[in-house]
């Protein structure tokens, strides 16, 4: 028998993993050689206690079960393995009558179901679409693991997608030099959480690690902020002050929106990089000073420069290695699992239970453009939880317009293709619920007859035609 606890890191290596059960010894071997045929790993139990009893929670695959089955029937079957593992994909297998018990079950967390008779080629796209999502639920466990057992940069930089795993490859790289480091990304990708990931990889991570917000500080006093004053240097200035700069000796100087930062600051800042040593206001006597720069800025620092708002020759001071962090919408892939921990994190702080979310609502999460990146999905996450209602109620109250999410932006035809993929399939999944019953699909997604209507002629969905 095939082992069927296998090693998920090779699950990209090996044939998806189907298990059949089914007590038709003809239905088992037809459909089991399809399937083989089809590049599919297969293992077939006539007896669904057998089968439960080596399913485990690291299954990588799916499994197909029959409904009418003696000693144990594939309902309570379905029950039992889900309560192992919720996230294992199972697909039934029904007779005409025993469609509305199949509904019920797909309400508990079934996947799907094919009605017999069917021709094995029918169910061969529905088993991809389970596959790839248990692969994807193995690797944010497995990615999960690796947070939970390290105090690493995965468990700082979450994700797997392309982008940020070649962001923690460069980080990991030029954390342990001294060189300056310029991070661009829009507001809120994360920039502060990077620059301490360098800092905290670096060989300064037991000093300080000073983080200034050059946007924030006031022109009249940046200056002073900087680098410090003596008593008495200007009116008000009562003491003496040590500024950031100074502050940061030993450690690390982070700058935020450097690009805020007057003109005449600029220059001083370069003196303080070239000379390595800063002179408080008020004051003839430079102090050395020994820290790692890294700068961050949300905009082109060349068309500043361009403009006349940036100094080019501090430019080329602050960015001998740049690191750009690419926006949310561009690591689609990173969305539901930064969302499942932002809501468990919310959960336990919050004292409140955390009912995960289906793959629809996965969808409509990849399908919004996150605008505000992680930082506006990590307080959508914290206010889902402190929602009540079910988690379908709750994401409408959360995106406001309900099922009106906004379309894609024309330029960008992936993600578009994918919103057009995403709408198609809640309507058809809710027609085919409903029974074409119109009425009763706008009750359901909340929206009215007209813009359904528009939907539906929009992605060429047609009551008559098969769901």
């Amino acid at each position: 028998m095939t082992d069927l606890s296998q090693d998920n890191d090779a699950t990209s290596l090996i044939p998806p993993h189907i298990i059949i059960v089914d007590d038709d010894e003809a239905m088992r071997i037809s459909l089991a050689q399809w399937l083989e045929l089809s590049d599919f790993t297969v293992t077939v139990y006539e007896d669904a206690r057998e089968a439960l009893r080596d399913i485990t929670p690291d299954f990588a695959g799916v499994i197909l079960t029959d409904v009418k089955m003696p000693k144990l029937d594939g309902i309570t079957f379905t029950r039992s393995v889900l309560s192992a593992d919720p996230d294992i994909p199972i697909i039934l297998m029904t007779g005409h009558g025993d469609v509305p018990m199949a509904v019920d079950a797909m309400k508990s967390g079934a996947y799907d179901f094919v009605e017999k008779p069917f021709e094995p080629k029918d169910i061969v796209e529905s088993l991809e679409r389970a596959i790839e999502k248990r692969r994807l639920v193995l690797e944010n466990r497995d990615l999960r693991r690796l947070i939970a057992s390290r105090g690493s940069l995965d468990s700082r930089l979450i994700g797997n997608s392309a982008p940020i795993r070649t962001l923690k490859d460069e980080i990991a790289n030029i954390a342990p030099t001294e060189v300056p480091v310029l991070i661009s990304g829009e507001t809120g990708t994360g920039k502060e959480l990077v620059a301490r990931a360098i800092h905290d990889l670096s060989d300064r991570r037991d000093e300080k690690f000073v983080a200034v917000n050059c946007a924030a500080i006031p022109e009249s006093t940046a200056e002073s902020e900087l680098f410090g004053h003596e008593k008495g240097a200007f009116t008000g200035a009562a003491s003496q002050r040590t500024g950031w700069i100074e502050h940061a000796i030993g450690g690390t100087l982070f700058l935020d929106e450097i690009s805020s930062m007057p003109l005449a600051l600029q220059a001083k800042l370069l003196r303080v990089i070239e000379q390595r040593e800063v002179v408080r206001l008020g004051s003839n006597a430079p102090i050395k000073v020994d820290f790692r720069l890294i700068c961050a800025t949300n905009e082109d620092l060349v068309a500043a420069v361009a403009e006349r708002r940036f100094r080019e020759d501090l430019l080329f001071r602050i960015n001998t290695f740049e690191l750009s962090i690419a926006p949310l919408r561009e690591r689609k892939d990173d969305v539901a699992l930064l969302f499942d921990i932002f809501a468990e994190r919310a959960a336990e702080n919050f004292n409140r239970p955390y009912e995960r979310i289906t793959p629809v609502l996965i969808g409509q999460l990849k399908a919004h453009d996150w605008p505000g990146n992680v930082r506006e999905l990590k307080n959508m996450a914290e206010r889902y939880v402190l929602l009540v209602g079910s988690p379908e109620e709750r994401f409408k109250r959360l995106f406001k317009a309900g099922f009106e999410t906004p379309m894609a932006d024309t330029a960008n035809p992936a993600l578009a293709d994918q919103v057009r993929e995403f709408e198609e399939r809640i309507i058809r999944d809710a027609l085919d619920r409903n029974d074409g019953n119109i009425k009763a699909v706008m009750e359901e997604l909340d929206i009215p007859r007209r813009t359904l209507n528009e939907k539906m002629k929009k992605l060429n969905i047609r009551r008559d035609k098969p769901l």
